[in-house]
């Protein structure tokens, strides 16, 4: 029996949507205006194993122009071409629930571009319930900016640090050892119930290590509590089916733990992908593993360093070829993105792009397969390999 496998590389979006304009987005592109960034600083960029796998053709497909340094030649590895979101948002769940089959049709609630940006009702009842002397922050703001800029005050009053951004989130971040992990997750328990009535698709919590602004670092502790998906995903039919279902990375907390099975943690895109082989090292047959790697967005992208995103994308092409040499006959692997976050585009929120869909494995078919009107293209297209009856969104390619 066939196994499946979907890789998310996060944020690695190829142009912008239609509607990008509604967003803010107009005119971004992540993985071209990544690969003109090389270029312009004379340095080279070169993905040939996504290339091979169809990646440059995409890209092409998507926005009209090839990035720099990528290629569309034939012959080709595998399936390529580009998906359209569907779903409402440009945040985490929205595109991950969508490329399971069910894109989000609800509008999200969020926090406004305001100093507080948080209801004081919100905030009065987490600091009442959670014992604290106050918070610190209240505001729109880039992680690693705020907790530089708070964080010794942090540990000076022990006040924790909440900020929101463009998605719909509330982030808690505070120091490890002086506020204590479980403590934090704790108060992001509360934080996650007093959300619900406001629609807040995440609250997260972001420990952090250090003494002061030199040295302050997100730890791998990073924890999400997501809203349950509001009906059943690929993840949830293959698990009733009786399948192995293995998720690594951040995929079951963005879930909500709703039939994402085993779950592989690891810190990194090099640790997630050695957890994505040992996973795939014991999947059973017939069985799904999905898989997010995080680097591009939260190192890269956020921090808008487009060098860094594409060394991080040519350190993921160079492990390509150890995934592929892990592959029994039949396997079926989806390479797609949840959205974009454009390392050249204005402020440090994520981008409304298209994203590639490139799917390969032993003797499967290969060529374009255009422009696909869903990213839930990429869970009928799972659930048809693995045998599954499909009745969500989407239209297997």
């Amino acid at each position: 029996m066939p196994r499946a496998l979907i890789l998310v590389l996060d944020s690695v979006g190829i142009g912008a949507s239609a509607d990008a304009a509604d967003y803010g987005d107009a005119g971004a592109d992540t993985l071209g205006h990544v690969a003109e960034w090389f270029a312009a600083e004379g340095l080279s960029f070169a993905l040939p194993n996504l290339d091979r796998l169809g990646l440059g053709a995409a890209s092409r497909a998507a926005t009209g122009r090839l990035p720099p340094g990528l290629t569309a030649d034939e012959p080709f590895a595998g399936h390529w071409g580009f998906a359209v979101e569907t779903s409402k948002g440009k945040d985490t769940p929205s595109g991950h629930w969508e490329i399971a089959g069910l894109p989000v049709t609800f509008d999200w609630g969020y926090f406004p571009e305001t100093v507080p940006c948080f209801p004081a009702g919100l905030t009065d009842a987490l600091i009442r319930e959670g014992g604290l002397p106050g918070i610190l922050g209240n505001c729109h703001a880039s992680g690693t900016e705020i907790i530089a800029r708070l964080g010794a005050e942090h540990l000076a009053t022990g006040k924790p640090i909440l900020y929101t951004s463009a998605d719909s989130v509330l982030q808690i971040a505070a120091q490890e050892q002086a506020f204590g992990l479980e403590r934090l997750y704790d108060l992001c328990l509360i934080a996650r119930r007093l959300c619900d009535p406001l629609g807040i698709g995440r609250v997260i919590a972001r420990p952090f290590t250090g003494t002061g602004p030199a040295d302050f670092t997100r730890t791998a502790n990073r924890r999400d509590y997501a809203v349950p998906p509001p009906a059943p995903t690929l993840l949830e039919l293959a698990s009733d089916a009786g399948r192995q279902v293995i998720t690594v990375g951040k995929i079951g907390d963005i879930f909500a733990h709703a039939g994402t099975g085993e779950v592989l943690k690891a810190a990194g895109n090099a640790a997630l992908g050695a957890r994505t082989l040992e996973g795939l090292a014991r999947l059973a047959d017939g069985g799904l593993l999905m898989a997010n790697f995080i680097d591009f967005d939260s190192l890269h992208g956020h921090r808008r360093d487009p060098g860094g995103y594409g060394r991080a994308l040519m350190a993921f092409d160079a492990w390509l070829p150890a995934l592929s040499a892990a592959f029994q006959p039949g396997d079926l692997c989806i390479l797609t993105a949840d959205h974009g976050c454009d390392p050249t585009y204005p402020g440090t929120d994520h981008t409304r792009e298209h994203v590639p869909v490139l799917a390969f494995g032993p003797g499967l078919p290969t060529g374009p397969i255009g422009r696909r009107e869903t990213f839930a293209d990429i869970a009928a297209t799972a659930a048809a390999h693995l045998g599954l009856a499909w009745t969500g969104a989407g239209r297997s390619f």
